[in-house]
């Protein structure tokens, strides 16, 4: 028996996203999200039930200000106090863990796939998911980019706007596009 494009796309090999039980997975991602965006703020508490039914895993005092979007959820865990600011999108295909205290900025972006770049099999949906682990007490600057794959160790910051191509080590700053080290991490 072959494997389901769900099972391909979570052992990281390259898969179909136009696929019947990725469309049912992300549909009820769209809805818990859609939740979550429309609840009025006093009754937003620090999240939507379906959106914190739908992670993988939630810490407490987690807070996702609205509007926020996912592809998935089920493949994202968050620990104590994260915090992410209006307008954070995670693409969520791969793993996507962040780490207690740390705070997104607004509009940050996580994009875990990694599509095809052959154009016929790009149009075929084919991708791979990408994980990406943010660790403790990092602080992401608003419309930075982290692209699939990257480790961005604790203590980090990445400045505003920057498109972080490559690790980031624990207590480094990096700025820019690509992103790069302004101030590396005391040894």
């Amino acid at each position: 028996m072959s494997a389901s494009e769900r099972d391909k796309m979570a052992a990281g090999e390259w898969y179909s996203c136009l696929d019947a039980e990725l469309d049912t997975l992300r549909l009820t991602a769209r809805e818990a999200v859609h939740q979550h965006n429309t609840l009025p703020p006093g009754e937003r508490g620090n999240m939507a039930p379906a959106l914190r039914a739908l992670f993988g895993a939630v810490g407490d005092d987690v807070f996702i200000e609205a509007p926020f979007h996912c592809s998935y959820g089920i493949n994202i865990s968050l620990a104590a106090r994260v915090y992410l600011n209006a307008g954070c999108t995670i693409l969520d295909s791969g793993r996507v863990t962040i780490g207690a205290g740390t705070m997104l900025g607004p509009n940050v972006q996580i994009y875990c796939a990694e599509h095809h770049k052959d154009a016929v099999l790009r149009g075929q949906g084919l991708e791979v998911a990408r994980p990406v682990t943010i660790g403790t007490d990092v602080w992401i600057g608003g419309g930075a980019i982290i692209l699939g794959g990257i480790s961005i160790g604790d203590g980090a910051i990445v400045g505003a706007g920057s498109v972080v191509t490559k690790d980031v080590p624990a207590g480094a700053v990096v700025a820019g596009n690509p992103a790069r080290p302004l101030r590396r991490p005391a040894t």
